[in-house]
């Protein structure tokens, strides 16, 4: 029995997995936004684990970030500038190589990640219990993940 959404039917097809996956991360984005905002929270939403990873690193460039994330060296280098013009973080060159820009926490950017953080702490409940109306969701995703790293698949397509 097909799942119920507001997504056109031909859009819910099995095939359109990852299409289904962006709509659910978009759709937290929706939902995620208003409560940030009730919380203080300036970070744009997809941009939270890059302020993590700064926050965790102390400093960092965003090769080391993209690889801590595991996410594209473009991406890192595209939400960067928000969280500059934020206030959240700061960039310098590196005094060892001038092309290597350097990522570091502000002020403004620690008392974010301590509203994330508080936040997290809310949220996490709130999936919970999600959880237990639609299943683990989030065990999914990682199973899902760690399925597809260790066979991808083009190695599946024949079996």
């Amino acid at each position: 029995m097909p799942a119920s959404t507001d997504l056109p039917n031909a859009l819910d097809d099995i095939s359109f997995l990852g299409r289904l996956s962006e709509a659910l991360s978009t759709r937290i984005e929706e939902q995620t936004r208003p409560l940030f905002d009730a919380a203080g929270i300036v970070v744009p939403v997809k941009s939270c684990s890059l302020l993590t990873a700064i926050g965790q690193a102390g400093e960092a460039s965003a090769a080391e970030l993209a690889r801590t994330l595991g996410q594209s060296h473009q991406l890192v280098v595209q939400k960067c500038p928000a969280l500059l013009r934020l206030g959240l973080v700061t960039q310098h060159s590196d005094p060892v190589d001038a092309r290597r820009k350097i990522f570091r926490l502000t002020d403004a950017g620690r008392d974010q990640l301590a509203r994330i953080a508080a936040y997290s702490e809310r949220i996490s409940g709130v999936y919970r219990s999600l959880f237990e109306e639609v299943g683990d969701v989030h065990g999914a995703i990682l199973k899902t993940l760690d399925a597809l790293a260790s066979k991808p698949l083009r190695e599946r397509i024949g079996d």
